[in-house]
């Protein structure tokens, strides 16, 4: 895990200290704002409702118990729902940014990529698509955080357990995005590098899900992410002479 939130760190350094990094991220910040103040009024919006909608009745002895810990989960539950809509929404909006970028480290390591001549909509799109099976796989866990915060107490902390963990999985998937599409992987490709390669994900989005929260550090945290993975999707990989010369 140590190894995945490092990855992440060095992406964050080499995207701020190299010039031509730095006036690809510019392009994006503005669009990642407007997402993100939108998402935050969305999250205190969810939070209060899944307070309303859960709130314990009656006057048994765990009813004030059962009221914070729901609201710490409605809380949690609607920062990961945020967080899982910025980065899935930041990657299909800034999509043909992040190939741009991506190519751009891969010169950086010596290693030639060439980005596809796809118009913004056909670049969006493909991201869009290669949402739906990491998604599919996450609403089964949701529901089923969804279901546990029936059970008193205990269920609401197991809630936050599953929440998190599905949480991470997925945003995984979502910051291999743009690294996997240049290797041209297919959903199998993506689940076996996720499950050969699971605490250094973990780790990763983990750091990343914590940078998320705090504003104005987060509108950094995608394409940072897209450039600290480069090394692990890439590993093995020789440089090319006439670039690396």
């Amino acid at each position: 895990m140590l190894k995945g939130a490092w990855a992440l760190v060095k992406g964050f350094h080499l995207l701020l200290s190299r010039q031509e990094l730095r006036s690809m991220l510019w392009r994006m910040l503005l669009l990642l704002l407007v997402l993100f103040v939108g998402l935050t009024y969305g999250v205190f919006e969810l939070s209060a409702w899944i307070v309303d909608l859960f709130r314990p009745k009656g006057d048994a002895w765990y009813v004030d118990s059962m009221v914070w810990i729901l609201r710490l989960f409605a809380m949690l539950f609607a920062l990961g729902v945020g967080i899982v809509c910025f980065v899935m929404l930041g990657s299909v909006a800034a999509a043909p940014w992040l190939d741009e970028l991506y190519v751009r480290v891969a010169k950086l390591k010596g290693i030639a990529l060439e980005q596809s001549a796809q118009p913004w909509w056909k670049s969006a799109g493909r991201s869009l698509w290669s949402s739906v099976m990491p998604l599919a796989g996450f609403i089964p866990w949701a529901l089923l955080a969804g279901l546990l915060l029936l059970v008193p107490v205990y269920g609401t902390v197991v809630a936050s357990l599953v929440w998190g963990v599905s949480s991470l999985r997925l945003l995984s998937y979502e910051f291999m995005d743009t690294p996997a599409s240049f290797k041209a992987w297919k959903w199998a490709e993506r689940k076996q590098q996720f499950e050969e390669n699971g605490w250094f994900y973990l780790g990763f989005s983990g750091l990343a899900m914590f940078l998320l929260i705090i504003p104005g550090l987060n509108l950094f945290v995608l394409p940072a992410a897209v450039v600290g993975l480069f090394p692990r999707i890439n590993a093995g990989v020789a440089a090319t002479p006439e670039t690396s010369a």
